[in-house]
């Protein structure tokens, strides 16, 4: 004669085998490769040197180096404001992105445009990635002293302010390291050198791979 099983051991059984047909899957997901989107301008797109030396380019070899599995995606325009960047944002980052490193405003800054206004793009842009549960990481930028005390403090503020409101990775300073060194510097004085770049993946690192944990740990949830 068949012996009965309590209704809650067959639950059990079912909720255990459920588990162990999930583990795998979601062991893939959680490994699979982390999308990143660089946002930028000239400096994420790599003006002046060969597309290998881009910054986006530069930053996966580090990382893979790390045994980080990533993909990163240069979305990067020469010459791009923030409301440039916010005007773009839909086809610039696509379906399936995970994070986005967000280097926008030095060309708001070079051309005194008011901080008002950057704030007010970058803001959107920041919301609008959140909306889609996309992770980000702020790059800060810094005004050039031309501009004056209180505009380039206005314009410092606008990030800390971002990133501490919605709670994001930041970084305070994108080229950090690279604007008082003329030798990393190209002929302009404003933007990197490959040299230059390799400073910039080396400090951005760690936050990059604050940024990834974050993306993983929401995989997981």
């Amino acid at each position: 004669m068949p012996v009965k099983r309590p209704l809650w051991a067959l639950s059990f059984t079912i909720a255990c085998a459920a588990m162990v047909w999930a583990a795998p899957m979601m062991a893939e997901v959680a490994n699979k490769p982390v999308k990143i989107v660089a946002l930028g301008d000239s400096l994420t797109a790599g003006y002046g040197l060969p597309a290998s030396d881009a910054f986006p380019v530069k930053l996966e070899r580090a990382l893979t180096a790390k045994g980080q599995s990533v993909e990163l995606i240069n979305a990067g325009v020469s010459g791009d404001t923030a409301s440039g960047g916010l005007a773009r944002l839909d086809w610039s980052v696509p379906e399936g992105t995970d994070a986005v490193i967000l280097e926008l405003g030095a060309n708001d800054a070079l051309r005194g445009i008011d901080p008002a206004v950057t704030r007010k793009a970058l803001g959107a842009i920041v919301r609008r990635l959140q909306e889609r549960h996309i992770a980000v990481l702020l790059c800060g930028m810094l005004a050039p002293p031309n501009m004056g005390v209180d505009y380039g403090q206005s314009f410092a503020a606008i990030y800390r302010d971002l990133a501490s409101a919605n709670n994001l990775v930041f970084y305070p300073f994108f080229l950090d390291g690279v604007t008082a060194e003329r030798n990393l510097l190209q002929g302009d004085g404003l933007h990197p050198t490959a040299a230059g770049i390799d400073v910039v993946v080396a400090a951005i690192l760690p936050k990059v791979e604050e940024l990834m944990a974050r993306v993983r740990s929401a995989r997981r949830s």
